[in-house]
């Protein structure tokens, strides 16, 4: 039970939604099943995804000790549970598990050099968790980045090397699709990164983390994911305008699960000012997120009964 709160397992457990989801809701029904993995290897990669992101969240709680301790002393693990050599041990079976598998899959689908890929995430997570994540902005984007990698890393390995002169059309079409849901699942947990911000203030002060919240103060960084999530909601209308618009089923959907819930959260952090308030605003963003991964099972039965 500790271990599992040391590695946020409802986190990890949504980025293996969103890969399954997307593999088996979407992408094995367009493509007719026609992909680069079997099913056994599809499920190692997500047990690496999984097990590099879970040794990204161990090193945080390793290396932020001290604002957890003055941010959220009650959900502590770290030195309090479990020791921090301990803890060091798991980050470092965990990223060899998942390294490891990474190496493994990259031969498997003839592309050696793609395990890269999981040196590099492995290692952005550390740099993150020990500097990047005390620089304004950066380190919010560069885990809204690596969230949408997890979905990314599903057309490199499932429909890159499957492609061929006669279906790189279609596979081009299903990539971009792909990407548009990455870009989706980058810009909701980005801001909620920043309303995370707001919400360990405190603790970050404490610590000297230098986040936006600190740098703008809680006023203008609320004003600021007021813009931010108007300008979300303009885009994403934009998106079913351009792209969906003859599939009833996706704008009822979207219009009640997606864009419903971001003005009630663009009313909300306006007059939003306690901890409480900006912790429900966050859990908000997660219920966002989880209905646009979702909609893809809608996206998909109107492309396929089209």
């Amino acid at each position: 039970m500790k271990i599992l709160k040391l590695i946020r397992i409802q986190n990890l457990l949504m980025i293996a939604f969103m890969q399954i989801i997307f593999r088996y809701g979407f992408l094995k029904k367009i493509t007719e099943n026609y992909l680069s993995l079997s099913d056994f290897q599809f499920a190692l990669l997500v047990l690496s995804t999984v097990c590099i992101a879970a040794a990204g969240y161990i090193i945080n709680n390793i290396i932020d000790q001290e604002n957890d301790e003055i941010a959220k002393p009650e959900s502590r693990i770290v030195g309090v549970s479990i020791s921090e050599a301990m803890a060091y041990n798991l980050y470092v079976v965990f990223n060899l598990i998942g390294v490891g598998i990474g190496f493994y899959l990259s031969n498997i689908i003839g592309k050696p050099s793609f395990a890269t890929i999981f040196i590099l995430i492995a290692a952005l997570l550390y740099i993150y968790s020990t500097s990047l994540k005390h620089i304004v902005i950066v380190g919010n984007i560069v885990v809204s980045v690596i969230l949408s990698l997890s979905l990314l890393i599903l057309g490199m390995f499932d429909l890159f090397p499957a492609i061929h002169d006669g279906n790189q059309e279609q596979m081009s079409k299903i990539f971009s699709i792909l990407l548009d849901y990455a870009i989706f699942a980058f810009i909701i947990n980005f801001m909620r990164e920043i309303v995370k911000d707001l919400e360990d203030m405190d603790g970050d002060k404490a610590s000297g983390v230098n986040s936006l919240a600190i740098l703008l103060g809680v006023n203008k960084t609320t004003k600021l994911l007021f813009v931010i999530v108007l300008l979300s909601i303009g885009l994403f209308l934009y998106y079913l305008n351009q792209n969906l618009l003859q599939f009833d089923y996706v704008l009822y959907y979207a219009l009640l699960l997606i864009v419903g819930p971001l003005l009630y959260f663009a009313i909300k952090i306006i007059a939003a000012k306690t901890k409480a308030e900006f912790h429900h605003l966050s859990t908000v963003l997660k219920v966002i997120l989880f209905f646009g991964i979702i909609s893809i099972l809608v996206v998909n039965y109107c492309l396929t009964n089209a």
